[in-house]
């Protein structure tokens, strides 16, 4: 019993990997009809929406001034992120974006261990280093190509939202694990603040962005059902992920939630009619013995 509640992190993580790579599929589809902007603002109050039922839970006479600041600053990196993330996604294939984004951990990793406290044993580390390492392989797409992606990261204006978004991620993580662990604050009160928050800034981005009135008057009749079906999906993967980073290492909560490129890649790739599935399937099964390392140990 004491072990499987240890690997409560773990389920945790992969349930989060599993939903999200459900909601990239989904989202790249969207992206085929509208704008990043225009998406991550439809999708924001879908989300803020699909929030409300929390607080018939939890108590915010409890929370305090401090604490709504920190969500909102972190809830604002994270819109930037997600809308990084939106525009590498509608620019390029699903298997060159998302992978880039499985080197989060690496960093997190070290700044966790500076700042955070958090402790990884050799296995972990190892496991850690095979994801990034398949990941690498999935970005190249052959072995021929091996330095693919260190040439095309600084020639595809696609490749740069996604390293901007690795950016940002690396902090929204730390902060994460802050929140949830450090300052006590619960996933039932912080995943409906967060979007909230998140609503309101894409309300201000879609303003100056001049996209409010074509994403509330056009493209919501085109896509909301697929927005629908992406907002219920976020909802339940960030909430997983926030009780992987409650419970577990961060850098190793992010690690097993990043293998959402494995599906995303495949099914995505399958869908979408992506090359070299069969190289992108080696790649991804270095990153799954990977995730294996890291529970093992």
């Amino acid at each position: 019993m004491h072990a499987h509640f240890e690997l409560m992190w773990f389920y945790f993580a992969l349930s989060s990997a599993l939903l999200s790579a459900t909601a990239a599929i989904f989202e790249k589809r969207v992206l085929f009809e509208t704008g990043a902007l225009s998406f991550s603002f439809l999708l924001a109050l879908f989300n803020a929406v699909f929030s409300l039922p929390f607080l018939l839970f939890i108590d915010l006479s409890a929370v305090t001034l401090t604490t709504y600041l920190y969500v909102a600053l972190k809830s604002l990196l994270g819109s930037i992120s997600f809308l990084l993330v939106m525009s590498g996604i509608k620019r390029l294939e699903l298997s060159s974006a998302l992978p880039l984004l499985v080197l989060t951990p690496g960093l997190v990793a070290v700044f966790a261990w500076m700042f955070l406290g958090d402790i990884l044993t050799g296995a972990e580390i190892f496991g850690m280093i095979l994801l990034l390492a398949g990941t690498y392989m999935l970005q190249t797409g052959g072995f021929s190509n091996l330095l693919k992606p260190l040439r095309i990261t600084f020639i595809k204006k696609g490749y740069w939202y996604i390293v901007g978004a690795l950016a940002v991620f690396t902090l929204t993580s730390l902060l994460d694990k802050w929140l949830l662990s450090s300052y006590k604050l619960s996933p039932e009160v912080f995943l409906p603040l967060q979007h909230f928050f998140m609503a309101l800034f894409y309300t201000v981005f879609a303003a100056t962005g001049k996209v409010l009135r074509q994403a509330l008057h056009f493209d919501l009749k085109k896509v909301w059902r697929l927005v629908l079906l992406v907002a219920v999906v976020t909802i339940l993967y960030r909430y997983a992920h926030i009780w992987a980073v409650k419970t577990g290492a961060v850098a190793l909560a992010l690690s097993v939630k990043r293998t959402s490129v494995f599906f995303a890649a495949l099914i995505g790739g399958y869908i979408f009619k992506e090359e070299r599935l069969m190289f992108k399937a080696i790649a991804i099964s270095i990153m799954v013995f990977g995730a294996i390392m890291v529970i093992l140990d």
